[in-house]
């Protein structure tokens, strides 16, 4: 009985472990949430290859813009906005949301004026407005 006992506690902590979420998650979540360009294009590219990153627990889902246009104007804004939903979501899962908050924000309007920034004068004005626009909204309501 003693035998059989440690076997099943031994399983239960393998299976336990197996299922529980890498360690280094945060330091993942953190490196696909910065302001930069580097963070903006690896998000993509593991958004684009989500099968590999399911050991994590990531939550994808999107609703890209919310209620606000998702390419105001024909800017396209959706990949910006569905990496803020990805920072805000997995962010309130691990419950440090109130501490990334305003770096999300912030990289949410990066990511925008990244958008803007190949366009000529007049659209780009436009764009980079819309932009600032977008962040306002998502730091006073977000």
């Amino acid at each position: 009985m003693g035998v059989s006992a440690t076997a099943l506690l031994a399983v239960t902590a393998l299976s336990s472990t197996a299922t529980a979420a890498p360690a280094d998650k945060p330091q993942v979540l953190s490196s696909w949430t910065q302001t930069t360009a580097s963070s903006y294009n690896a998000f993509i590219a593991a958004r684009n290859n989500q099968g590999a990153w399911s050991a994590y627990g990531f939550n994808w889902t999107t609703d890209y813009c919310s209620t606000s246009p998702d390419n105001p104007l024909g800017f396209k804004f959706e990949l910006p906005c569905a990496r803020h939903d990805f920072g805000y979501r997995n962010y309130k899962a691990i419950g440090t949301f109130d501490a990334n908050k305003a770096r999300l924000d912030s990289a949410l309007y990066e990511d925008l004026k990244r958008v803007c920034a190949p366009m000529s004068t007049v659209p780009k004005a436009a764009c980079n407005s819309l932009a600032w626009t977008y962040y306002q909204a998502v730091k006073a309501l977000g």
